[in-house]
């Protein structure tokens, strides 16, 4: 079986002012995510079936890890 050459890089950037996350593959835009759980999400209707969003290492999570949602935290706290 032949193996992929490139793996996919998805980019889950650092937070916007209203904390909302863009999230990448390559330069291609995916969507925009408000929790880890609308990565997962954005993931899947890419046809990119990662499990465990929060660590694997196709993600790539810069300006603050998987619980790093400034000001949104209230959202979906409750």
């Amino acid at each position: 079986m032949a193996h992929p050459t490139e793996q996919p890089h998805v980019v889950v950037h650092a937070p916007a002012l209203d904390g909302s996350r863009r999230v990448t593959l390559g330069d291609e835009p995916l969507g925009v995510a408000t929790h880890v759980d609308d990565v997962a999400e954005i993931l899947r209707l890419a046809d990119l079936y990662v499990t465990d969003v929060e660590e694997n290492d196709l993600v790539e999570w810069q300006g603050g890890g998987p619980d790093d949602w400034p000001g949104l935290s209230e959202h979906h706290g409750a």
